[in-house]
């Protein structure tokens, strides 16, 4: 299995007080496996608990550690461009803050690179009920239909880049919309996307966001808008 040459990983935190350390340690752990050059970014998106005091304390800790403080919650869209924006290094890497995902499962997507300039993961198994698993199927085949996106889980949080993808695509999405958007644009611009099985585990703290009817609104506001925008792109 061949190493990156370099590789930023970075989370959004919203709240996530309880998790925020665990997953720094987590990340301090895998990623010396991956890359000799390597960092770590927290974007906090304006929390309102003692996310930003940790992250900063682990920062103070560390030089590989970064944090990104919004000073208002941007939502999650405006939390990963934050991330992507900060990352400096040949590769990036991004999860959700909330530790549902096995960072060490990182791993797992390098021998699909550099054949591919993308690569992502799909949760095998939700852990999320019923109406949250009908929801996202059927948001799936809907942006699988409308962008041609080949993926099954678009907005799976686990997710590999190699950071040229940014030279060129430029998300403009605030909401739960970026990760159609960036695939979308990715796979117009020519780049190569692949997927892989990651495991998703059930949340042990904190309260999750994305069932939250606004956030679900929005999204599909942005959805329409961002197909309206690449039609007319031509």
């Amino acid at each position: 299995m061949a190493r990156l040459p370099s590789i930023s990983a970075f989370f959004p935190a919203y709240n996530e007080e309880a998790n925020v350390e665990a997953m720094v340690e987590r990340l301090r752990g895998v990623l010396p496996r991956v890359s000799d050059d390597w960092e770590i970014i927290v974007v906090d998106d304006g929390s309102r608990d003692r996310t930003a005091a940790i992250a900063d304390a682990l920062a103070a800790a560390d030089p590989r550690v970064r944090v990104v403080h919004h000073p208002q919650n941007r939502g999650y869209g405006g939390a990963l461009k934050s991330g992507f924006a900060a990352s400096r290094k040949a590769y990036v890497f991004f999860t959700d803050g909330d530790g549902q995902f096995d960072v060490d499962e990182l791993e797992t997507l390098l021998p699909y690179v550099p054949e591919y300039d993308v690569v992502i993961g799909y949760r095998i198994d939700r852990a999320e009920g019923g109406l949250r698993r009908a929801n996202a199927g059927a948001w799936n085949w809907l942006v699988r239909r409308l962008f041609g996106i080949p993926s099954r889980d678009v907005d799976c949080a686990f997710k590999l880049f190699d950071r040229r993808v940014f030279d060129v695509v430029r998300p403009e999405a605030e909401g739960a919309m970026i990760s159609t958007e960036i695939l979308a644009r990715a796979v117009r611009a020519g780049f190569r996307v692949t997927e892989v099985g990651v495991h998703h585990f059930p949340r042990r703290h904190g309260t999750p966001t994305g069932a939250n009817p606004l956030v679900i609104a929005r999204a599909f506001y942005e959805l329409f808008k961002l197909y309206r925008r690449i039609t007319r792109e031509g």
